[in-house]
């Protein structure tokens, strides 16, 4: 699968084989190969943080849809697949709907971007998921104060505004 999904380039049909329903094991590959070779703010390789959330997804109760979702979770914001590629994919619609719903747009407010992912079953999950990763001491730790600090405090208001609690 793979293969069929250049890293960073549009797709305007699904993937081979769409006539079946993508499987997380075929979104993480996906996912893996639309993100190889970029890295995180600590300079880890990024799909460790795509498998964390995905993980972190499971964990929490999600079913296979939102597993996938998960692992696509990153892939239009940061321009790793695009909006094409996402309407042709052989995903469920809540899983594209999750994968929408948690991309955020640039110039969005944070409390509109909240509300979203609110009006969107199953993102919400997803979004508790990517920010216990990324709010993770560990790591922040690896990134400069000025920068864990800064995020530390985004990640805590984007938590506040989905009502989440120490818990989710």
């Amino acid at each position: 699968m793979p293969q069929d999904i250049p890293p960073r380039e549009g797709r305007t049909q699904a993937p081979a084989g769409a006539g079946a329903q993508m499987t997380p094991a075929e979104a993480e590959a996906v996912a893996r190969a639309a993100h190889d070779g970029q890295r995180d703010k600590a300079g880890r390789p990024y799909a460790e943080h795509l498998r964390a959330v995905a993980e972190g997804v499971r964990a929490r109760g999600g079913g296979d849809d939102l597993v996938a979702a998960a692992w696509l979770h990153d892939a239009l914001e940061d321009g790793a697949l695009s909006e094409e590629w996402l309407d042709a994919a052989p995903l469920p619609q809540g899983a594209k709907d999750v994968v929408r719903a948690v991309t955020k747009r640039p110039g969005e407010e944070p409390r509109a971007y909240a509300r979203r992912i609110l009006a969107t079953p199953g993102a919400r999950l997803v979004k508790a998921a990517d920010l216990a990763h990324n709010a993770d001491p560990r790591r922040l730790a690896a990134l400069d104060e000025p920068t864990a600090r800064r995020l530390a405090h985004k990640y805590a208001t984007m938590r506040g505004h989905l009502g989440l609690g120490p818990d989710d």
